[in-house]
């Protein structure tokens, strides 16, 4: 059974100036990050699939399986406010031979339990790949219990990505749900130690777009069993993910760090407004004196 291995990093998706889809932006990021990570995670939170629409999101997908050609995993998030959309986004995607697909509680609306199963369910039934729940409260914005992903697991659902960033709650994953046929990722780098002595393993980090090296090694310490090395690696994770605060959110910031290590120059999708130079200046000296650039 497939299960998310290693640094999948939220993948960033570049736009021009003028607010259109960067293919060329795109196509660079796919290239740099395919040759450092395990598998991307497209059309997230970072990378802005709320924001685009659904023609824009195949999109995305067909230029990252075009120049990924089967190199790392590729899986999309395909949630959205309704079924339809996101049986549509999830159809395409396997199309492109994505390894998995992942879904964030349908948003906008608060639901209650029997419509959130009917959504997943819907999902399920609807592809061949493994459908994952992208577990994030803040933005879905409802809590999903245990008990509904235990309903959820029952139907099909294959994993989840955990972004509630408690480790208590994930902890509950790992001990009541992970089994041969169901997995856990962290959707964040700030708690990688503590997640892979619970038996974590695979982590979907922000700050892999711009910095894939340090969080591969951090993955890799603690693979390893080196949590020593891999405490000291993860302090100065959180220290980079501090300055990512500089810009007034992590997305915008990681949009400052790709164009600081030349790897693109793109923009955020309005209503986002791009950092600041003043902002980008003081992450730049922030990180050198890290070491990091």
């Amino acid at each position: 059974m497939y299960k998310m291995k290693g640094v999948v990093p939220p993948m960033m998706t570049p736009f021009k100036e003028n607010g259109d889809l960067d293919e060329k932006g795109l196509s660079d990021l796919v290239a740099f990050l395919k040759e450092k990570v395990h598998g991307i995670f497209v059309t997230g939170s970072y990378g802005s699939g709320a924001l685009m629409t659904v023609d824009e999101r195949k999109k995305v997908v067909e230029v990252c399986s075009k120049v990924n050609q089967g190199k790392i995993d590729i899986i999309p998030m395909v949630g959205s406010t309704n079924n339809r959309t996101s049986v549509e986004l999830a159809r395409h995607a396997q199309d492109q031979g994505v390894q998995a697909v992942a879904a964030v509680g349908p948003y906008y609306f608060t639901h209650k339990e029997d419509s959130i199963l009917y959504f997943y369910e819907d999902l399920i039934k609807a592809v061949d790949v493994p459908v994952y729940l992208y577990n994030n409260p803040k933005f879905q914005g409802y809590d999903i219990s245990l008990n509904t992903i235990k309903k959820l697991k029952s139907i099909g659902l294959h994993g989840i990505k955990d972004a509630t960033f408690d480790i208590l709650t994930h902890a509950n994953y790992q001990r009541v749900l992970v089994d041969d046929n169901f997995d856990v990722a962290l959707g964040t780098e700030a708690m990688w130690l503590s997640a892979s002595v619970l038996g974590c393993k695979a982590f979907i980090p922000g700050l892999g777009n711009a910095f894939p090296e340090i969080c591969v090694q951090m993955y890799e310490e603690a693979m390893a069993g080196d949590f020593a090395k891999c405490k000291e690696t993860q302090m100065l994770v959180n220290k980079m993910r501090d300055i990512m605060y500089f810009a007034g959110s992590t997305q915008l910031a990681v949009y400052a760090m790709l164009e600081l290590r030349g790897i693109c120059k793109s923009y955020p999708r309005a209503p986002f407004i791009p950092a600041k130079e003043e902002d980008k200046a003081r992450i730049k000296v922030a990180l050198q004196k890290l070491g990091m650039l």
